[in-house]
């Protein structure tokens, strides 16, 4: 599922409403008895009562953009805590330096721009995929914080060499991320154990996607696509079940072909 106001009517059967790729590059905007939510990061399923968000394994995370999203649904009089708000453990977390080399490449790019949102979620990515990402777990603990971050900026620092652009340091960054990994942390678990738990409660788990089939980063419009799997069989990978745990599917089609919206 994908996009306002599709996905709430389903949210709103649902128990749970898993969110499984993607980052806060894509959104929807639910209207609700007459108030406006925009949602991001945030599941569809956060906006009403009793039920509860994940945040998978497959999303990347701007930390900053995601408690400021947090912010903004309390200042609505939505209710968010860690037992109704989980966030995956292992869910990359897009960071300064990443929105900074998605901008470098796309303002570098001319004619030959991708379109990108110039919000980090490419580079996170590539950096998830290249073994050397910063996760939502490494916040619990400084030394191994410094040591990934440390890792990570060997890496960018080479490119940012090579454009010409000054190098990054990494002792306000993370003092910026011991800073907020409070705020981040009391929300992560292993999201894997939860939806098990769930499922075992027989709980109705929605698993929504953020993007549609044609920015697929393997079936899209390629090049022209995002950086993750949008498609429904994405749902499993990105959220740790099984796919036998998805036994239907809900697509949403237009009378013409566009690839977003």
């Amino acid at each position: 599922m994908e996009f306002g106001p599709h996905p709430d009517p389903v949210a709103a059967e649902a128990d749970v409403v898993v969110r499984f790729q993607g980052g806060h590059n894509a959104g929807h905007t639910l209207v609700i008895d007459g108030v406006t939510y925009k949602l991001r990061l945030l599941p569809s399923g956060i906006v009403r009562k009793n039920k509860i968000s994940i945040i998978g394994n497959g999303v990347v995370v701007d930390p900053w953009a995601l408690l400021d999203e947090i912010e903004e649904a309390k200042s609505k009089g939505v209710e968010i805590n860690e037992n109704n708000l989980i966030l995956s453990e292992a869910a990359t977390l897009i960071l300064p330096f990443h929105r900074e080399i998605d901008q470098i490449r796309e303002d570098s790019a001319g004619k030959s721009k991708i379109g990108t949102t110039r919000r980090g979620i490419g580079p996170a990515y590539e950096d998830k995929v290249g073994r050397r990402s910063i996760r939502v777990m490494d916040l619990a603990s400084k030394q191994n914080l410094e040591n990934r971050l440390s890792l990570v900026l060997e890496h960018h620092n080479a490119i940012r060499k090579g454009l010409g652009k000054p190098i990054y340091e990494k002792d306000k960054l993370i003092g910026d991320l011991l800073k907020i990994s409070p705020n981040i942390l009391k929300y992560s678990a292993p999201v894997w154990r939860k939806i098990d738990q769930f499922k075992s409660e027989n709980k109705k788990i929605l698993f929504e996607g953020a993007q549609g089939i044609l920015l697929d980063v393997d079936h899209g419009t390629y090049p022209y696509v995002t950086s993750s799997n949008t498609v429904a069989a994405s749902a499993a990978t990105g959220s740790g079940c099984g796919p036998n745990s998805i036994n239907y599917v809900l697509g949403i089609t237009k009378a013409y072909t566009t690839r977003v919206g």
